[in-house]
Order: C-alpha cells, then structure tokens, then sequence
C-alpha cells in the first residue's frame, strides 16, 4: 500500500476532509437513522432521501392551519394553499435549471409520464416509435408499451432499445447516435434516462436533443436519479419535456409529490393533452366556465388541486437545497465519490467491480458495484451475502437485480468518514 493510500484510509484524513467541508453542518439538517445507538451509514439517497428537520414544521403548519382556519386556509394567513404549489416553483426551476414557467411539482412520476406522452408522443403511420434504453426502469418501459399499444401500434416493432454496447454493461454516446439516426425517420420520441437507474452512468442531455431533434423527433427525459444529484439545465438544452420524482436526493418523503418540465417554447402549445380544472388559466378558474382555458407553460397541465399535506415537505427540502446551491452540493458530491472510488481500486480490487464509468462527468453520486468474490462465493451469492452482512454492521446500500449493490455518497448528508466506514466494512466481510 503506498503512503497516499495509507493516508487516504487512515481516520485521520476523513476527519479532516469533513472538518474542511464547507457544506458540513448541512448533515445536522437531516434525521440519521440509527444503528446500536450510532448513526447508520446511510448511502440509500439514490432510493429514499432521508428526512429534513424541518419537513415537520412544515406539515405541522398545514395541520394546524386545517385545525384552525379549516376552508379558510385556502386563501388566508401564512403559506395559503389556494397558491401553495407556487411556494416551490422558484426553487424548483434553480434545481433543475429552468425558468419558473417551465416548471411543476404535482402527480407522481409515472403518472407525470403518461401526460407528457399524451401531449409529446403524437405517432403517425410514418412515424409511430419510442426510442429508450434496453433495461429502463421498469415503470418507464410499462408506460411507454402502453401508450404505443394505446395509440394502434405495436411494441414489437415501434418500441426501440438501445443494447449497452461496453463491456461494463454501459451505452456510449455512440450507441445512442447510431440508433437514432437508424431510426430517425419512424421516431416520434426519444426517451432518456438523465441517469441509468442500475449502472448509475450519467447522460450528456443536450447532445442527445440535439440527436433526436436533428432527426425530427420529440426528445423527454426521465430524470428520477439527476435531479438533485447533477446540474441540470433544462432550458438551455432544449429538452421538450421532462419527468421526475422527489422522493431520491430531493428528500421529500416516500411517494412524493412529483416534478414535471415543459420548455417555454410550449408555454402556449395546442398540443393535445389530458385537461384538468386545476390546469386552467388562474384568472377565469372560478368562473367554472365549460371551456378549457390552459395556464401558460407547465402549471397547464395540471389536473387537480395540490396535495398540500404531501408538498409540505418538498418546502423543506428545497430550502436546504436553495442554501447549499447544486455547484457547491456537486463540487462535494465530486470528492465523496472520486474518494470512494479511490478507496475500492486500491483496497478493494479483487472484491468489488466498479460498474458506474469512471469519468465523473458521466455519474452523478451513485457507484454500482458487482461483487467479483470473497468468502468463497462468486457471482449473486456474493453480492447478496455482503450486502446483507453490510446491514448488520450499519451499513445501507440498495440491491438491484441481478447482482448490483448501489452505493450512493450524497453530499447533503453523508461524509467522508461514511465512505471509510463502507470500505472497512466490505474488507470484514471479506477477511471475516
């Protein structure tokens, strides 16, 4: 083991880096799950962010405003609900760079999917495909296949996908490029992930708009695992439409409410779309009139009033993001995860394959690792029996199918001494 490396595993060097952490106090901002009395290590941002402290201040405030207030609570005293979905629109359009036009959190993100799709994917006899990746997140390829179906067309032959085309089970731009232009003429859509759910590989957005544009197609994006990971410039890439959810690294509680992007140029489309009265234009809304009117860019395709209860928490989250700001969050997001990695090709080599590309521009915090071996085992029975001794020792990733632990550093609440707790825990395993 060379000095570098010695020093990089020793506690002292953790410490240090998290004592010099300008974003350190954010971690006293978050609940820690506990383990025999200790704070967990909790690398399952990537699944399940963990609680701000002030979420509950916030829920609390709606709770007591419904006690007291009850119908009035709409449209008087502090944080009104009548507008309440406003109250994250800014920061929410920081996050995902874009203009406050072109944002919304409501629904959930698949359901946020399908009215995109209903809007975005317009086949024609000519040009009936969706274009995605081999292995998308399963609720993506359900919703894709079924508005192919829903539309006349057939899966088998208008729906896409994009094999991996590297050894590590990761798809070069190259891929996506040779697929496109294959296709070019009969896609009505291409749909991306911002980051692969399994292998954590980040996407170069704009390049692949431009691809799918240049070729005459709709380009949207899944962005479940960027938003609240990378900086995203929605606007400035030209994207159409985009979908997320903010239950991950936007720490706004299970089954969240969602976020949805539509790009200014649609701000007034007439593209067809599911219409709802929660969507219509602000001014003529209670005049209850039989005509849809919709409000300009993304709060048009809205369909009910917002669950003000389950965006209570998003108010939280986002103000921790709006203080730490997505630059200084990534910067640190950089160092944890080149340290992890550091730590696993220097100590770990013969255990764990890092599946994730090893070019920080291509991952967001996530490493997914195989399992190469240890204990005697190989292959799933490896990578399940660490993953499962990691747990009793307070360690928590995240499995994925068939053989992939995610470990994913996230910088509003983990630290280096975090990172050097993993890898000590893998080397027991291991040698125990």
């Amino acid at each position: 083991m060379t000095d570098a490396v010695s020093e990089l595993y020793s506690d002292t060097y953790a410490i240090a880096q998290d004592a010099a952490d300008p974003l350190r106090d954010m971690r006293s901002q978050f609940l820690i799950p506990q383990h025999v009395g200790a704070d967990q290590a909790y690398f399952v941002g990537n699944s399940l962010g963990l609680q701000p402290r002030g979420a509950r201040a916030h829920v609390e405030e709606v709770l007591d405003k419904w006690a007291h207030e009850a119908v009035e609570g709409h449209f008087t005293g502090q944080a009104q609900w009548m507008p309440y979905h406003e109250l994250v629109r800014e920061s929410l359009a920081r996050l995902v760079g874009a203009k406050p036009l072109e944002v919304v959190a409501m629904n959930t993100l698949t359901a946020n999917l399908h009215f995109m799709m209903v809007s975005f994917y317009r086949p024609t006899r000519e040009r009936p495909a969706i274009l995605v990746e081999a292995g998308a997140f399963p609720s993506d390829r359900y919703a894709v296949e079924s508005q192919i179906r829903f539309h006349g067309f057939d899966p088998a032959t208008d729906l896409i996908e994009v094999q991996p085309d590297r050894d590590d089970g990761t798809t070069s731009m190259e891929a996506i490029e040779r697929a496109i232009a294959t296709h070019g003429a009969r896609l009505a859509l291409v749909l991306w992930p911002g980051v692969q759910y399994r292998t954590g590989q980040a996407f170069d957005l704009p390049r692949i708009v431009k691809i799918a544009h240049a070729h005459g197609a709709v380009c949207g994006f899944d962005l479940a695992h960027a938003v609240g990971n990378l900086e995203l410039a929605l606007h400035d890439s030209g994207v159409d439409f985009a979908v997320w959810c903010h239950y991950k690294y936007v720490n706004s509680g299970p089954g969240a409410v969602a976020g949805c992007f539509v790009h200014e140029r649609h701000a007034h489309s007439d593209r067809p779309r599911f219409a709802g009265w929660w969507g219509h234009e602000q001014n003529t809304r209670f005049r209850m009139g039989p005509h849809f009117v919709p409000t300009p860019g993304a709060e048009g395709w809205q369909l009910s009033n917002p669950p003000i209860l389950g965006m209570a928490p998003l108010r939280a989250s986002l103000e921790l993001f709006d203080a730490a700001g997505m630059p200084a969050l990534r910067a640190k997001s950089l160092r944890l995860t080149g340290y992890l990695e550091a730590l696993i090709r220097e100590r770990l080599d013969g255990t764990l394959q890092i599946v994730t590309p090893a070019d920080p521009a291509q991952r967001g915090c996530q490493l997914s690792l195989r399992v190469i071996g240890g204990r005697g085992l190989t292959g799933r029975d490896a990578g399940r029996a660490l993953f499962d001794d990691l747990a009793t020792r307070g360690v928590l990733g995240d499995w994925r199918e068939p053989d992939v632990i995610r470990i994913s550093p996230t910088p509003l609440y983990n630290t280096h001494a975090d990172v050097l707790r993993f890898v000590r825990a893998v080397e027991a395993w291991r040698d125990g």
